[in-house]
């Protein structure tokens, strides 16, 4: 079992991986979202389509605090893509946070890891797949 989650996903993985003992790739992850969200408590719309409006309940936050994990147990586990150029999340903070792990930083790119395609080979090999 292996894992790749992106942004929020890279939290989920985090937990999981935590939990299963497995890979995970983690690609610009969130490191605390639980205090990052908290602000948007409410009324809100939709990134992908702003016409949409949900409603996020402050349960969803305590939620989240309830994932947290603490120190990494297995960090040889875990592979943090990083890009200095995520417009959403603060690279520094993701380095911080996963400074044990195998790192792969990325002068530029973006949140989305626009260039996700240079980084495939890197992450196949650290799941231990081959392209």
């Amino acid at each position: 079992m292996a894992i790749v989650g992106s942004s929020l996903g890279g939290f989920y993985a985090t937990w999981l991986a935590e939990r299963r003992a497995c890979r995970a790739v983690l690609i610009n992850p969130a490191v605390d979202p639980a205090r990052d969200l908290a602000r948007h408590i409410g009324e809100q719309s939709s990134w992908h389509d702003p016409a949409e409006r949900f409603f996020f309940e402050p349960y969803f936050v305590d939620e989240l605090r309830a994932l947290e994990v603490g120190d990494l147990l297995q960090p040889e586990r875990l592979l943090a893509v990083i890009a200095t150029g995520d417009e959403v999340l603060d690279w520094r903070e993701m380095h911080s946070r996963y400074a044990t792990c195998h790192l792969r930083i990325v002068q530029g790119s973006d949140h989305a890891l626009s260039d996700f395609e240079q980084h495939l080979p890197a992450i196949l090999t650290h799941l231990g797949l081959h392209a």
